[in-house]
């Protein structure tokens, strides 16, 4: 079974990690896409991301000096609530070594990101109308074309799977859809919070899940669809009313 997750836009830039980084499978293009988003002006970056002033010039910053910026593990780098949610600091070592074999994050700079590979600090989501030699003609998704599918492909033919538990956000599992081997099966879990209301979709309860999901794959090396049946973590449990094999439900108490 291989895990996608999606990114985070929040960045730890200074923690302690004991992991030697392990290089991204798509890092020259990495390079090669900052030294393209490093002629954007802030005024540029803030239309293309539709970000606030302070965020265009951070990112400015970061990719004027791309080049020497120091390199983090994509897993101790990422901060967000998917993050939150899978809680790497906790985690023991052979857990973030299996983690390595079966996780993989989904990138708009990256491609794709193992959660050891080395990273640096950015901001630019795979949704981004933008891309090298086309600016804002074109579309990030359409500039990594079938590459990051063909990457998941082979690491599915290595791992001898044909699972993948999309825990990715639409956006960013849109750089492979419709793009994995037809015998691919791809279970995406949909998370609802019970209310008074019904059912509810929340997107923090929602993130969260999700990272919290991932560790709980890696924590119990859990190989079968079926055994996703068994998450319980942070009260969430499965709801067989309601669930198709491709779309397992789990709700959690408001």
């Amino acid at each position: 079974m291989l895990i996608l997750l999606s990114p985070a836009k929040s960045l730890d830039e200074t923690s302690d990690y004991p992991e030697t980084p392990t290089r991204p499978r798509f890092e020259v293009q990495a390079a090669q896409i900052a030294e393209a988003a490093a002629k954007l002006s802030a005024k540029d970056l803030k239309k293309i991301m539709g970000i606030s002033d302070k965020l265009a010039t951070l990112n400015e910053e970061r990719y004027a000096r791309f080049d020497k910026a120091k390199t983090r593990p994509a897993i101790r780098t990422f901060i967000g609530d998917v993050y939150r949610g899978f809680d790497a600091a906790s985690a023991e070592p052979e857990v973030i070594d299996y983690a390595q074999d079966h996780v993989r994050i989904l990138s708009g700079l990256y491609g794709v990101l193992r959660p050891k590979d080395r990273m640096k600090p950015y901001r630019l989501e795979m949704g981004t109308r933008w891309s090298p030699g086309k600016g804002s003609k074109g579309k990030l998704t359409d500039h990594w074309g079938d590459s990051v599918a063909k990457a998941i492909a082979k690491d599915l033919e290595e791992e001898g799977s044909n699972i993948v538990l999309n825990l990715a956000s639409n956006e960013y599992y849109e750089v492979v859809k419709g793009q994995l081997p037809e015998d691919t099966k791809v279970i995406a879990p949909d998370f609802r919070v019970e209310t008074a209301k019904g059912l509810q979709f929340q997107s923090f309860a929602a993130k969260v899940a999700r990272g919290a999901m991932a560790r709980w794959v890696c924590d119990e090396r859990v190989e079968k669809p079926e055994g996703l049946r068994h998450f319980d973590r942070d009260g969430w449990r499965y709801r067989e009313d309601g669930s198709i094999p491709e779309k397992p439900l789990f709700v959690r108490e408001g």
